[in-house]
């Protein structure tokens, strides 16, 4: 046993199925929307009883607060494993790149949560929307930490317009049914943050 391991415990059975529900719940919230999330769909896809949600959780807004919460950490996360695997200089192109891709515009269920979710989450309560708040600030940090004009005036700024642009090319590329068009989308806001030095 190491000295990382030795203080800890393994995570029970109830933990383990609790992080299970709200893994399954992170990806429906995403894929069907919070409307379209049902308690006894997700517990289906975990493979338990309706019965058995409430011992995990005290309502359906208490999981959907969770699952809110763990797809925008699994968005920070992913932007932050993309901008460390850039050099330095290129870090917020390689994390805008990476979040205009083709494959994030096709994968809805994994990826981000705002874009998934930004017109619905004005009408959830309130606890639902601290998460996604939380979440959120953190996308914006994320991209403010690896602007090129970190530390200048109006770095903050320009960190939550590239945040705010990149959320509305993915929800316009995704929303049309137009490939080519949503194609364009993509290229013309990758060519413009590489225009403007982003």
């Amino acid at each position: 046993m190491s000295a990382v391991t030795a203080g800890r415990t393994a995570p029970s059975r109830k933990e383990i199925t609790h992080e299970r529900i709200v893994g399954a719940a992170a990806r429906a919230i995403r894929r069907s929307g919070y409307d379209g999330t049902g308690v006894a769909d997700i517990m289906k896809k975990v493979g338990l009883t309706h019965g058995g949600f409430y011992a995990h959780f005290a309502s359906r807004e208490a999981m959907l607060a969770e699952a809110a919460d763990r797809a925008g950490a699994e968005s920070v996360a992913t932007l932050t494993r993309v901008a460390a695997d850039a050099p330095p200089q290129e870090a917020l192109r390689a994390m805008i790149r990476a979040y205009l891709s083709k494959e994030h515009v096709e994968d809805a269920e994994t990826g981000c949560p705002v874009a998934a979710l930004g017109s619905e989450t004005p009408r959830q309560a309130s606890r639902v929307r601290r998460a996604a708040t939380r979440r959120i600030k953190e996308v914006i940090d994320v991209v403010a930490r690896h602007s090129p004009d970190q530390g200048e005036p109006g770095a903050y700024d320009h960190a939550l317009v590239t945040v705010a642009t990149m959320v509305g090319a993915l929800v316009l590329a995704r929303a049309i049914d137009d490939p080519t068009l949503s194609e364009a989308l993509r290229a013309a806001s990758v060519k413009h943050f590489d225009a403007t030095g982003t």
